[in-house]
Order: structure tokens, then sequence, then C-alpha cells
């Protein structure tokens, strides 16, 4: 069984920042892409930034500049480090991977959910 557990959420100040960390577990061959997602109440789940199993990476622009997404490839570990964090970016994020085990299915994965406020 294949899982991804996410840690580092909080309550933090406007301008402040943040590290969260999705660890993926279990009986993984490989992975692919790694993400983070995130809801605001009310919204829909939205893309934040993505990163390949070669290091390309892909940002929304409402993070551009401010967020920075990276992954441990040994550790099957993604992290989002977050800086210069604003009220609008309070969600629940989420982090996804494509993984695939040594029975060579792919799975589509979320994880938990971790939420991160931001106050003004």
């Amino acid at each position: 069984q294949v899982q991804l557990v996410e840690s580092g959420g909080g309550l933090v100040q406007a301008g402040g920042s943040l590290r969260l960390s999705c660890a993926a577990s279990g009986s993984i061959r490989s992975i692919n892409i790694m993400g983070w997602y995130r809801q605001a109440p009310g919204k829909q789940r939205e893309l934040v930034a993505t990163i390949t199993s070669g290091g390309g990476t892909n940002y929304a622009d409402s993070v551009k500049g401010r967020f920075t997404i990276s992954r441990d490839n040994a550790k099957n570990t993604s992290y989002l480090q977050m800086m210069s964090l604003k009220p609008e970016d309070t969600a629940v994020y989420y982090c996804n991977a494509g993984i695939r085990n040594w029975d060579y299915n792919l799975y589509n994965l979320w994880g938990q959910g971790t939420q991160v406020t931001v106050s003004s």
C-alpha cells in the first residue's frame, strides 16, 4: 500500500514563512510528478506548484517568486517552501504524486491535507 503523509502546516502572520513536507511510503518503484494544490473555503482546488522527477518546476502565477517546490528522490519526499505569505494563501494544502509500485501499477495519490492559515 502506498500513501502520502503531509506535515508542516499551521498559523503564521502575513509576511511569514512555512515549509510543508510530503512523504511517500510503501511499495514504491518510482515517483513521477509531485505537486502541491490548495483549496480555500468556497473555492475549487487549485494548482500551486509541481516538480518532475528530473527537477523541472511549474508554479501558479499567484505564488511565483514566493514559493519554492523541491524534492528529495532518495527520501520520496517533496517540499513546499512558502515565503512572504499573504492572507489569501490561507487554504488546505494537499500534496499529490504519480507513483508506480513494484507491480507496475500506477497510482495518482493525494495526501490528507494540511491547513495553512495566514493572519493579517
